[in-house]
């Protein structure tokens, strides 16, 4: 613990003098670019490679057998969504994205409640919800293997620069950015852990501390926390323009869903 703190003492009072940061050019990735997966132990990588072992595939069936019970409406989501019509193998590596509907930032979570709304005359499901993250978590499987590239054009530039600027900001009683770990100390070590570069291709994950899978929000509420930030909402704007900035940073690595990690 004390070796822990005095770490995060250390990234606090290199940050001093430094205000400028914010308003740089956005930061290249990291290189070389490392999964999270890269990060954790063998067993634990071992646990995600194992489609039978990694717990994150009960979201997974969950997920699926939502997705073709029709709603009151009589539609399914597997109505629209065959292999020839809105196939979705491939979809979840261009989240976050505009709507075009709406004009509003959306990742899959939104996306997901878009299409009940929309087109199955159903409320929208709660975020951090077993439905929710297990119907997010099938469609995003259903990428897994495919590279993440998003658009950061257009309507989508406001956002990746309040996601970049939330990024590279100090926050909370600790004083630090998520920048200055992920950028500038991953592969160090903190409280037993390895910093990793901060992707969330993994995501929605199974993290061996949650002991239950959760959604990229819900890991960034455990970093604004872990500073001492004011955690954001669910779902709010600065997180889903994090997102966006999160996944234009990470461009390049593969979807894992479902990801394991500590």
């Amino acid at each position: 613990m004390k070796a822990g703190l005095a770490f995060l003492s250390a990234l606090c009072l290199s940050a001093c003098g430094d205000d400028a940061a914010s308003t740089q050019s956005p930061p290249a990735q990291p290189q070389p670019l490392l999964s999270g997966y890269e990060f954790l132990q063998p067993q634990t990588r071992a646990l995600q490679d194992d489609n039978f072992a990694n717990p994150g595939f009960l979201w997974i069936d969950r997920g699926e057998a939502l997705f073709s019970t029709a709603a009151a409406s009589g539609e399914a989501c597997s109505d629209c969504h065959t292999d020839t019509s809105l196939p979705l193998a491939g979809a979840a590596a261009h989240y976050p994205k505009i709507d075009a509907e709406s004009g509003d930032l959306v990742n899959l979570e939104a996306r997901i409640n878009l299409c009940r709304m929309r087109y199955q005359d159903e409320a929208p499901l709660e975020y951090e919800s077993d439905e929710l993250l297990s119907l997010t978590a099938y469609v995003a499987y259903l990428s897994r293997g495919t590279p993440v590239s998003v658009d950061i054009e257009g309507a989508a530039a406001d956002w990746y620069a309040r996601g970049r600027d939330y990024f590279e900001t100090r926050r909370g009683q600790f004083n630090l950015s998520c920048t200055q770990c992920h950028d500038d100390n991953w592969g160090k070590k903190l409280r037993g852990d390895t910093i990793s570069q901060g992707h969330g291709t993994g995501f929605p994950a199974y993290r061996l501390e949650w002991q239950s899978l959760g959604s990229l929000h819900r890991r960034l509420r455990d970093c604004d926390a872990g500073v001492r930030a004011e955690p954001r909402m669910f779902g709010s704007d600065d997180y889903l323009a994090v997102e966006l900035y999160l996944a234009k940073r990470a461009e390049g690595l593969e979807i894992e869903t479902p990801g394991v990690r500590r």
